[in-house]
């Protein structure tokens, strides 16, 4: 059984965590409003103007696509993301770009409702990736796409997605949110980072990834309830609250929120597996192996969601991770589940005598 913590829900009551975490994430610039992420030749360009909006740029960018053929898209260089330390493109951004993909290929009536992928080897930033699409079979209710993403014609990635038509139902039962502080209450990871660059305590190797994580200028808006855990300060079980946002307007197209979600499930959820350890053990090299996603309700993304995350076992290299997206007014959203290669060794400690 998944133990909860001891906490309220966000609307008040009592809690236990500390909450002297609060803010905002990113100072992200304004721009427009995303009408639309499948434009033609490039996804995500299309744009309504509004002196108020504000156009994300996970659209505009992480997940923007050309299309060069009936079923093939390319997303260039510039557009692709390498996180701070990691040597391969952030697997969300491949995740979210094939969906992209493939979301182009159906009728507007179909929307996502699974999707199972595989990370085949790492992509390289400095290589476009070509997205080739497979109308698989076109039904009256169900329609399905396999997409390959390749790299110099090396297969890096697949995925299998599955669309449905919306079909009403009485019966339907979920389980229960769990009860955390609210966004508002806590502080973003910049903030919570920039806290462990004052400690006096903080080693130099620490303080060097912490310069390195706070030049990413990602827009999204990260907010762990349980921070020391979050940033294995010490050793924790493996569970974790988060909760994430997209900075910017993304419009009401549904299937604009389902591919910036599927970008957005690959956040915080590996990490899990290495909390146990704590500061008692380095990672060596920790990377995506496959990664599958269950849509159960339409959601915004452009709002807050609290994911949920837990690792039930890590062991032989490898790490089983799962995650549940909530919306705020407790509607299970989606649920993640994902398996990766995690290596660590214990950290060497050097005697004082």
């Amino acid at each position: 059984m998944i133990r909860r913590f001891d906490t309220e829900g966000a609307n008040g009551g009592k809690v236990t965590q500390m909450n002297y975490f609060r803010k905002t994430f990113m100072h992200v610039r304004q721009l427009k409003t995303v009408k639309k992420i499948f434009s033609q030749p490039n996804i995500g360009m299309s744009t309504t103007l509004g002196e108020q909006d504000l156009e994300s740029r996970l659209t505009k960018s992480f997940l923007a696509l050309e299309r060069i053929d009936v079923n093939i898209f390319r997303a260039n260089v510039e557009n692709l993301w390498r996180p701070p330390l990691s040597r391969f493109v952030f697997g969300g951004q491949v995740v979210g770009q094939a969906l992209v993909a493939a979301c182009e290929t159906v009728t507007d009536d179909h929307h996502i409702h699974s999707l199972h992928c595989y990370f085949l080897q790492g992509g390289n930033s400095q290589k476009p990736i070509l997205y080739m699409v497979d109308r698989t079979r076109d039904g009256k209710t169900f329609s399905s796409r396999s997409v390959k993403a390749t790299q110099m014609g090396m297969p890096i990635f697949t995925l299998q997605a599955s669309f449905k038509l919306e079909e009403t139902q009485i019966y339907k039962y979920q389980m229960q949110m769990p009860k955390v502080t609210g966004p508002e209450e806590l502080m973003d990871t910049t903030e919570v980072l920039q806290l462990q660059l004052k400690n006096s305590d903080t080693p130099d190797k620490e303080r060097e990834f912490i310069m390195r994580m706070l030049s990413s200028d990602v827009p999204v808006d990260v907010r762990p309830v349980y921070p020391e855990a979050y940033f294995r300060q010490h050793s924790s079980e493996p569970f974790r609250y988060v909760w994430l946002k997209a900075e910017g307007h993304l419009g009401d197209d549904n299937k604009v929120h389902q591919c910036v979600a599927a970008y957005l499930s690959d956040y915080s959820l590996l990490g899990v597996a290495l909390q146990p350890g704590g500061k008692n053990y380095e990672t060596t090299f920790m990377t995506s192996l496959d990664h599958t996603i269950w849509f159960h309700a339409p959601f915004r993304v452009d709002e807050w969601m609290l994911y949920e995350i837990f690792s039930p076992q890590c062991g032989s290299g490898r790490a089983l991770c799962h995650g549940r997206v909530w919306k705020r007014d407790g509607t299970l959203a989606m649920s993640v589940a994902q398996e990766g290669v995690v290596r660590n060794k214990p950290v060497e400690t050097v005697s004082k005598f």
